[in-house]
């Protein structure tokens, strides 16, 4: 499932990002964030991280450097 996700984001990034304007507010974009977070932390915390930050990503929001937050180590 993880995989199939991700395949989808390639084909928005390659396919549809291109046709619009630029309007993503943070680096990494929201896109290339939602395949870290699946990558780094799985399908579950993943999905929520991804859907979080495109919450966040609006005209209200000052945007800037935000990556995936990595694993606190012992959990």
């Amino acid at each position: 499932m993880k995989r199939l996700i991700i395949w989808l984001i390639q084909k928005y990034q390659r396919h549809i990002s291109p046709a619009l304007p630029p309007s993503c507010k943070y680096t990494p974009t929201c896109s290339q964030y939602a395949i870290d977070a699946l990558e780094t932390r799985g399908l579950f915390v993943g999905v929520f991280l991804a859907v979080f930050r495109v919450l966040r990503c609006n005209p209200l929001s000052k945007g800037g450097y935000d990556p995936v937050p990595q694993k606190k180590k012992g959990y």
